[in-house]
């Protein structure tokens, strides 16, 4: 980290798209300054608030929790790649020492996934049945940052394909609990039959979302309830299906039908009013630091490329309850691009300057 005193930018800053001076003092954005020192870092380019990634899993590899080591390389590739302000939905480790850390991303967390037994990955999440759910939600909704994360469907290896983990009544008492305590519920989701209770009982965002229907789209543009298409993910969907097509037929032909009509689904679901954010998924089989990537995927369901940046940026900040831009008095976590990521989405890929909490965390 460097930088000293107050630090100084100019260029276009987004999403107002006004050539600015921007002030950084005390990790936060401030006025003019008319006494103190001065250091001018950068001049120059395109300036966005710090990005986000709405679904992340610091803590987490693919055989479940990871020691801190790792937990604190996993947050830097985040960092690395803009993404400041991280939503981890679901993680089996404790990430609270992240906080004492200035250089590291903030988190905002879900608590551990609550899934149902024997129906989940191994070592990620608490695996209970129905009864136990409102009093798992409980739990998470005081563990985390305002978020719980259920596990909606998931393959039922009797039925052979995807089903619903929770009925109606457990999922109505759980939501209705989770919003008392003041926190929303998201919800892991691939395909269709889970998506009507979980929509009734008022689930606030799905994760992936590949299941959306027609139907459902006029419900959930009336009560925003969000989705994380998660897209880059959903590129494995046909390796998940040939792994399992031997054993599962139904399942995996389900999933390759899933892929296919992925894009279309969701391009429908984002043309109906319904909020989309970008979220990488990253910390199961997927590396991190991918945000960048993410936000150019949300392009091919029809964002355009400065709503692929808000859903990334400033649009997932209000959306998380952060500051979403870069006034004075908001938090100095920002980004610094070349040229203007509004018209060319792969110039995220290649930040010039990353500043996080006022200090400059990343140079090129």
């Amino acid at each position: 980290m460097t930088g000293t005193g107050v630090l100084r930018l100019v260029g276009t800053v987004l999403p107002s798209g006004e050539r600015q001076e921007l002030h950084l003092s005390g990790g936060l954005v401030v006025d003019r300054p008319t006494v103190a020192e001065v250091t001018t870092v950068h001049t120059g380019g395109w300036i966005v608030p710090g990005l986000v990634d709405a679904h992340c899993h610091i803590g987490l590899d693919q055989h479940g929790a990871v020691d801190r080591e790792t937990q604190e390389q996993q947050a830097i590739a985040d960092r690395e790649a803009g993404a400041l302000l991280v939503r981890d939905a679901g993680s089996a480790a404790d990430t609270r020492w992240i906080d004492e850390r200035e250089d590291l991303p903030k988190i905002i967390r879900a608590g551990r996934h609550i899934a149902r037994s024997k129906r989940y990955i191994r070592n990620y999440g608490w695996e209970i049945e129905p009864g136990e759910l409102v009093a798992y939600v409980e739990q998470e909704a005081r563990r985390g940052d305002g978020w719980v994360k259920l596990v909606g469907d998931w393959i039922d290896r009797d039925a052979g394909d995807l089903t619903p983990c929770w009925p109606a009544e457990a999922l109505n008492a759980a939501i209705a609990r989770a919003h008392e305590l003041g926190a929303r519920v998201t919800a892991h989701v691939f395909g269709e039959h889970a998506l009507p209770d979980l929509l009734a009982a008022g689930i606030d965002c799905l994760e992936h979302g590949t299941g959306i229907e027609p139907e459902l789209l006029s419900w959930m543009a009336e009560h925003q309830v969000a989705v994380v298409p998660t897209l880059i993910q959903l590129e494995n969907f046909p390796q998940y299906a040939d792994q399992a097509a031997s054993k599962f037929p139904t399942y995996a032909a389900h999933m390759r039908d899933l892929y296919d009509r992925r894009l279309h689904r969701l391009r429908d679901a984002f043309e109906a009013g319904v909020p989309v954010y970008a979220g990488t998924d990253a910390g199961g089989v997927l590396g991190h630091g991918l945000v960048a990537q993410e936000i150019q995927a949300l392009t091919e369901i029809g964002l355009s490329g400065e709503q692929a940046l808000a859903a990334g940026s400033w649009g997932a900040r209000a959306w998380l309850g952060a500051p979403s831009e870069l006034r004075p008095g908001d938090p100095a976590d920002l980004v610094v691009y070349d040229e203007d990521p509004r018209v060319d989405p792969g110039v995220l890929t290649h930040p010039r300057l990353i500043a996080l909490r006022g200090q400059i965390v990343f140079r090129r």
